[in-house]
């Protein structure tokens, strides 16, 4: 028996690395503020053509607020609506739309829905350089007679189009 006790100390050591060995610091990539404000701006242009305020939100990679613009005139659930937006595309690594058909094709996996700032709405996308998720843009204020959140999620495309040179 006392020689099983050694054996699982032994690999327990060999498994687990040192403390003196430990990485201490993390380097993580993530969006600029001027990044976040160009992207914003940019997608608040492409939306006004379609005549709706919208209120746009910009996340960084951990999910902090970088930028919320709120157009004059912009419908006062919008503001939150887009942070839930961007939060869901940051939080899933996809189009916020697309997730909400993912969740309405399993109901039993509505589990997630049930976190804060997740929504199933169209409208939010994760912001990539190459394959890292750096932040995410979520958009919300038209209303579905004028395209909803298919055409607040063109917006918001445009926004990060405006910087992916930048991305790469």
């Amino acid at each position: 028996m006392k020689c099983g006790k050694w054996i699982v100390v032994v690999a327990t050591m060999a498994v687990v690395p040192c403390a003196g060995s430990a990485q201490t610091l993390v380097n993580e990539r993530t969006i600029s503020v001027d990044a976040a404000l160009e992207i914003a701006t940019a997608a608040l242009a492409n939306c006004r053509p379609h005549g709706v305020p919208v209120t746009i939100t910009v996340l960084d990679h951990a999910g902090r607020t970088k930028v919320v613009l709120r157009d004059d005139g912009a419908n006062l659930h919008s503001t939150e609506h887009s942070l839930r937006k961007a939060y869901t595309a940051l939080t899933y690594g996809m189009p916020s739309g697309e997730y909400g058909t993912r969740a309405a094709a399993n109901p039993r996996s509505a589990g997630p829905l049930h976190l804060p700032n997740i929504t199933t709405a169209p409208g939010g996308l994760p912001i990539r350089a190459g394959n890292t998720v750096v932040g995410a843009i979520g958009i919300s204020g038209t209303p579905g007679a004028k395209g909803g959140g298919a055409a607040d999620e063109k917006c918001a495309q445009a926004g990060i189009d405006k910087v992916a040179a930048g991305l790469k």
